[in-house]
This record gives structure tokens, sequence and C-alpha cells, in this order.
């Protein structure tokens, strides 16, 4: 409180260099001896610097600011891939802006726009609102998590094997009627491979199979009463048989089992259930679910290393063109208390 900020001057004034070179100390730090380097460090901490981020931005013209956009927060995926990415702002020195896509394409061009004016360097982007092709013509590099990504870089989960593994696990559990319920039904997305999966064991094993979609689902709630509205199907046009359900994510697996406990008080022995993420809602559930992990640290490292290639490649040649680079990376299989071994 009431100190006195220090400034350029006063750096030069104290050891004897010019205002030039203290910012070459700041902002080209080759330029200058390893001595003289070490004299300008002692003299901050002699006169108790703080550094001005703001000034650095302006003299170098690099923000190392990342954008991402997440669809929504009510999925703990989404949350969770969240935290890993700021997380690694020790090891890649970026400072994430982050905003909420939500359902609106008008709202996440604004969002964009407004990263743009912030100088970011990089975006990542789960959200599925606006088309790849429209993302690469804003010419900075840009990683795609679990979306579509023909003309950008991308980190998926192989989600088709982790639709075989799903199906394969309740074929196991002598499940004689296999159903997919999923919340997203488009084709381009990544995450259809999942159904893909459990379309080609089921015939393949000559299992009896249905499926239940829906799109456009932005909330909580629109989740709940879709996945209430399935389950009714389900046990309307499936009584007397083994039931195996494979949800294409770990919220809907899980209210599919609260459904079941608030009907019946336990799993019924006719049902078999299986999510898809292993986020920490599989973990927690009134029964904890068996899932289809995805591994979210893998995906993140990944994504940043694609990330920071690009960005360092782009700064190396800004005239350099970015070709698209995309990553696989294993589910593994989760096995706990809705499906046994």
């Amino acid at each position: 409180m009431g100190e006195k900020r220090v400034t350029f001057k006063d750096i030069a004034d104290h050891t004897g260099f010019s205002k030039t070179t203290i910012s070459r100390y700041f902002n080209k730090p080759d330029y200058l001896t390893p001595e003289n380097r070490q004299k300008i460090s002692m003299a901050l901490k002699e006169l108790h610097y703080k550094e001005n981020k703001v000034a650095q931005i302006l003299a170098r013209g690099e923000t190392n600011f990342i954008g991402l956009i997440v669809p929504h927060m009510f999925m703990s995926f989404y949350s969770h891939l969240l935290d890993r990415f700021l997380h690694t702002y020790d090891h890649f020195d970026y400072k994430f802006l982050v905003f909420s896509g939500g359902a609106d394409p008008v709202s996440e061009r604004k969002y964009i726009r407004e990263l743009l004016s912030y100088q970011i360097e990089g975006l990542v982007i789960l959200s599925h609102m606006i088309p790849s092709e429209e993302l690469a013509s804003y010419d900075i590099p840009v990683v795609a998590i679990e979306r579509e990504d023909r003309a950008i870089s991308s980190v998926n989960t192989d989600n088709y094997t982790g639709g075989v593994m799903a199906t394969e696990l309740l074929i196991r559990n002598q499940c004689d009627q296999l159903i997919y319920v999923c919340t997203d039904s488009r084709q381009e997305v990544p995450s259809y491979d999942r159904y893909r999966g459990f379309l080609d064991t089921c015939q393949k094993n000559g299992i009896a199979q249905d499926a239940f979609f829906r799109d456009s689902i932005f909330s909580y709630q629109m989740m709940y009463q879709f996945s209430e509205h399935a389950l009714n199907c389900i046990c309307n046009s499936h009584d007397g048989k083994k039931k195996g359900i494979f949800c294409s994510n770990d919220v809907t697996a899980n209210i599919m089992l609260n459904l079941l406990f608030r009907k019946y008080g336990c799993l019924p022995d006719d049902f078999r259930i299986i999510g898809f993420d292993d986020s920490p809602t599989a973990q927690e559930s009134v029964l904890p679910l068996s899932s289809i992990r995805q591994q979210i640290d893998l995906i993140v490292a990944e994504a940043m290393r694609i990330l920071d290639s690009q960005i360092r490649a782009r700064k190396d040649d800004p005239s350099c063109i970015l070709q698209p680079k995309h990553s696989l990376i294993e589910p593994q299989l989760i096995i706990r208390q809705t499906t046994s071994g």
C-alpha cells in the first residue's frame, strides 16, 4: 500500500544502463550478455520491482492468451477438461480466456470476436455451433476436442473402440436386448462413432438392438426429460428381456440409474447400464457406474502440444499455412457395479 511503482527509468538509474537496455532485458533478453542480465536481475530485487504484464504484452505483441470455448458446464466431462487445461499453465505458460458457447451460434461468434480482440494466440474449442471451415478462416491455430474437425486440428478419443468395448461388456453380462441412448445423433461429430461401434458389435454377435436419439440438448432438464422418456419406452417395449443400456455420456447413464432406483429401489436384475467419459459423475452415482474412460490428461496434453507447436510455427513464419493435425487417444473400459465383470 502506498509503494511507488518502479519504472524502467528507475532501473536504468540504478544500474547505469539505458532504458532501451532495460526494455531488452524484459522483451529480448538474448540480446544482453549473461553478466548484464544478472546485474539487472539483482537491481529488480533491490528495488522490489513488480512485473507489469500489460507493458510486456504491448512491447512484445505476444499475449500468451488461449481462448477456450465449451458448450456448457452441466456435464462434468467439460468441467473436468477445463480444470485440466487450466493446470497446464506451469508447463506451457499460456493463460486461458473461457466462454460457454451454449446453444446460440450468434453469441458464439460474438465470443470469438471478443477473444480475437484480446489477441489470443490460439483457440481450443469443444462447442459444436460453428463449422470448422469458419473456425479455420480466423487464421489462428485452433484445436477441437470431440467436435466436427474437417478443417482444423483435433484430439479425440477413439470413440468407435469405446463403443465396441461397452457393447461387448453388456453382451458378456448376458443381456439379450441392447439399447443405445444418445444425446447427439449428428454423424459428423466424433462421438457418433460410439453408435457405430455399438451397432457393428450387435450385428456381429446377432444381438437385438434398439436406439434412442435426441439432438439439441442444452440443459440438464432437457437431458432428464429425454432420459425419462427413453427409459419409459425401454420398459414398455422390452419387458421380460435382460436389457443392456449403453448411454453416450455418464450424465444420461446416471439419470437412468436414478430413475430405476426411484421406481424399484435398486438396479433390477434385468438391467445393466454403462456410460461414457468416466467423469466424476460415474464414480459418485448412487451405484458406481461402469463407463468408458476418456483419458482427459492425455487428451489435454496432446491438444496443448499441437497448439503450442502451431503457435511457435506461426511466430517463426507468420505466413506459414497450418496443416490440420488429428490425434486419437485410446479409451479404457472401467467396470463398476452397474455391470458385472
